[in-house]
C-alpha cells in the first residue's frame, strides 16, 4: 500500500524565510510555493532526490498548526507516505485500529489527495497519506 515517503513536514513561521537555510545553507532549491484551499496553509516544496521537505506555514492564527508552532515552536509537524488508492489505505488502516483524523481524503496540495492518522496511533507521529493527482 504505502509507495514511499513523500515528504517530511516542516511547520514554520515563514515559508519563503525558512527556505533560505536549505538554499543560502543547504544547496537545495524551494520549488515553488502554494496555499492549499480548506486546509488554511501556505506550503513550499525543496526536492530532495525521491523525496521532498514540506515548509508548511498557518495562515489562520488559530489553526491547529498555528497552535503547534506556538506550543511547540517550528520543527517538525508530519511524516507523509505516498499510497496507491487513498481510499483504500483509509478504510484499511481504520480497520485495523488506527485513530482517523480523516475518514475520507480531502483535498490536499499539487491537487493531490490526502488523509491524516492521529498521532495517538502512530507514537506520536502525526501521519499523512497522500495519492498524487497523477495516479
Amino acid at each position: 500500500m504505502i509507495k514511499k515517503i513523500d515528504h517530511i513536514a516542516v511547520a514554520v513561521r515563514d515559508v519563503e524565510k525558512a527556505a533560505e537555510f536549505y538554499e543560502k545553507v543547504l544547496g537545495l532549491k524551494l520549488g515553488g510555493v502554494e496555499e492549499v484551499e480548506g486546509m488554511d496553509v501556505k506550503v513550499g516544496f525543496i526536492p530532495i532526490g525521491d523525496t521532498r521537505i514540506e515548509l508548511v506555514q498557518p495562515l489562520d492564527p488559530h489553526s491547529g498548526l498555528a497552535k503547534f508552532i506556538e506550543k511547540k515552536g517550528e520543527g517538525i509537524h508530519h511524516i507523509c507516505y505516498e499510497v496507491d488508492d487513498i481510499h483504500k489505505a483509509l478504510e484499511t488502516y481504520k480497520a485495523k485500529g488506527a485513530k482517523m483524523i480523516d475518514e475520507t481524503p480531502r483535498k490536499g496540495a499539487h491537487h493531490s489527495l490526502v488523509g491524516f492518522i492521529h498521532p495517538k496511533s502512530t507514537g506520536g507521529v502525526l501521519t499523512e497519506l497522500t495519492q498524487p493527482a497523477d495516479s
